[in-house]
């Protein structure tokens, strides 16, 4: 599908309309692609929604050439919304308490997804240079969020999951931890096939991991949505030069 970057537009979500066209389109990838489901999940209506969506900013990506539909999706929620909330999403599946305990400013990221015809572009580029500008108006300083393998099958990602552990390991002090602890390091660091286990890494997962983000210790493995996660942190005083020039942006 040919795509014209003008007819890009990114917003915070406005109204009920804006989550509701989100909610649409996280549908379409979580459920009916990847065979995830939730408590709260429309089946008729056809929308993926849990109690945490009135809590979250919702970063949509839309495409003017159609009417505006909505293309590209994030849930943003930050440590004030979080106490409003009652905790972070993500706190189910990790003990976020190092994260915590820094003191700094914090944001957690989610349900980031692109409608199929938009994947391998630069759909991903505006939303995360969308985000950069939100990361520079509230001061966060750890960026956070758990990211999936489609599966439960631990034994097929193997070789992945290790390679994450063995050469992307968070440092000590922001090292989340798994609260239904399924080990990563599950073959050895020299028995690995780097570029075979680097493929099997999810796109958006290589996307962070190239711009600095390391991982929490441990996977968890979500049966009701048909995955296997993994918790990433991005510290923005130790991303790497690309990512600096797109996190801090603005700022100074």
């Amino acid at each position: 599908m040919a795509l014209d970057d003008r007819n890009f537009t990114v917003r915070l979500a406005r109204d009920t309309q804006d989550i509701t066209a989100a909610q649409r389109l996280r549908y379409e990838v979580f459920v009916r692609e990847l065979g995830g489901s939730g408590t709260l999940v429309d089946h008729d209506a056809r929308l993926e929604r849990d109690r945490f969506d009135p809590f979250f900013d919702h970063l949509i990506l839309a495409d003017e050439s159609r009417g505006g539909v909505v293309v590209g999706v994030y849930r943003l929620l930050r440590d004030d919304q979080a106490r409003a909330a009652g905790q972070f999403y993500s706190e189910d599946e990790y003990d976020l308490e190092p994260l915590r305990a820094s003191g700094r400013r914090l944001l957690e990221l989610g349900r980031s997804c692109l409608h199929p015809d938009y994947r391998g572009g630069t759909a991903m580029m505006h939303l995360w240079n969308a985000l950069a500008e939100y990361v520079a108006e509230h001061g966060i300083e750890i960026l956070f969020g758990t990211a999936s393998f489609h599966g439960t099958d631990v034994a097929r990602l193997a070789e992945p999951l290790s390679l994450l552990h063995h050469r992307h390991l968070a440092v000590p002090e922001l090292r989340v931890r798994s609260r239904r602890y399924q080990r990563m390091d599950l073959v050895r660091e020299a028995e690995i096939d780097r570029r075979r286990a680097m493929l099997e890494v999810p796109s958006l997962i290589k996307g962070y991991l190239r711009l600095g983000g390391a991982v929490g210790d441990g996977a968890f493995v979500d049966e009701a949505f048909n995955t296997t996660d993994i918790c990433l942190i991005m510290d923005t005083a130790h991303l790497n030069a690309k990512a600096a020039g797109i996190y801090t942006k603005g700022r100074g």
